[in-house]
């Protein structure tokens, strides 16, 4: 083998999208090769083993990381690049997709996203750092991160299903949460529905919640949905996913390069994992992704 090859490796959750992973890794694969890539095919036993051979790959000094799953790969393996300007490039199979979603990936032809790897262009943008650990997409600090909570404590149904009836459970006893905010140094108190910290626009599959959310701007979007009627969630909730949520009174918007979060027993989610649990201090990491788009 020549010794200037292009060698990527190729990081596959096998299990992403119901299975969809080692389908869509079986079709991209065939292809990055045939490019005259060499590619080091690899997955793990388990989420920490996937992580240690992806930043071994970076040390080795690969051309790129490549994941193929959905936002969790993905939120892996940004942890292994961050920072480090090796580029993350993206093979879509999972059920939400919303960082292919941002960079404009094909995220239901698997063949078309390897050759955006093939083609090897980067974007820059930035990410949300909490400690030593980064996400790309919104951190859930609220009525959403409860409902993953639930959702992920459910067998049945499965699918997007189980989201709206963890919703629907949740709603019955949920109570607004009272928040400490801190806002680039400025405290607030309040009550609140759930409060989501937003890198890019969306999560969990196009839910819309933090609507104009720019990846490069090196801010963060803060969203509050303050105290609003049952019903009134329940009406709102729908508009999540159109964005037009933005003109309810009971919704705030603020922009900042820190905030820190703080309400009584949530467990956050950020990029669809369970995160950790309040309070954390999130800053905005400028420039800290490449990502082949």
């Amino acid at each position: 083998m020549a010794g200037n090859a292009r060698e990527i490796a190729l990081l596959t959750n096998p299990t992403s999208g119901k299975g969809k992973g080692a389908k869509a890794r079986d079709v991209a694969l065939p292809r990055l090769r045939d490019a005259g890539l060499v590619v080091r095919n690899l997955q793990g036993r388990d989420a920490d083993e996937a992580l240690d051979l992806a930043r071994q790959c970076v040390a080795d000094g690969v051309e790129a990381l490549v994941v193929v799953g959905g936002d969790g790969i993905v939120h892996l393996g940004a942890q292994a690049v961050a920072g480090t300007g090796t580029p993350l490039g993206i093979v879509p199979a999972g059920s939400g997709n919303d960082v292919a979603r941002y960079v404009d990936l094909p995220r239901k032809d698997p063949l078309a996203a390897a050759d955006r790897v093939i083609a090897g262009r980067t974007r820059t943008i930035d990410l949300a750092r909490c400690g030593s650990r980064y996400f790309v997409t919104v951190m859930a600090a609220g009525f959403d991160a409860i409902v993953n909570e639930r959702a992920n404590a459910m067998t049945w149904p499965r699918g997007q299903m189980r989201y709206n009836l963890a919703t629907l459970l949740e709603l019955r006893t949920f109570k607004p949460l009272p928040y400490v905010l801190e806002l680039d140094g400025v405290t607030h108190r309040l009550d609140a529905m759930l409060v989501a910290i937003g890198n890019g626009p969306s999560f969990g599959g196009g839910l819309r919640i933090t609507e104009g959310a720019v990846l490069d701007d090196g801010m963060l979007d803060v969203v509050i949905i303050k105290p609003m009627s049952k019903p009134g969630l329940v009406k709102t909730y729908p508009k999540l996913f159109k964005g037009t949520h933005t003109t309810h009174p009971q919704y705030e918007h603020h922009l900042v390069r820190t905030v820190t979060v703080a309400a009584p027993g949530i467990v956050s989610y950020a990029d669809g994992e369970r995160f950790g649990p309040l309070p954390l201090t999130i800053e905005c990491a400028p420039g800290a992704l490449s990502v082949l788009a």
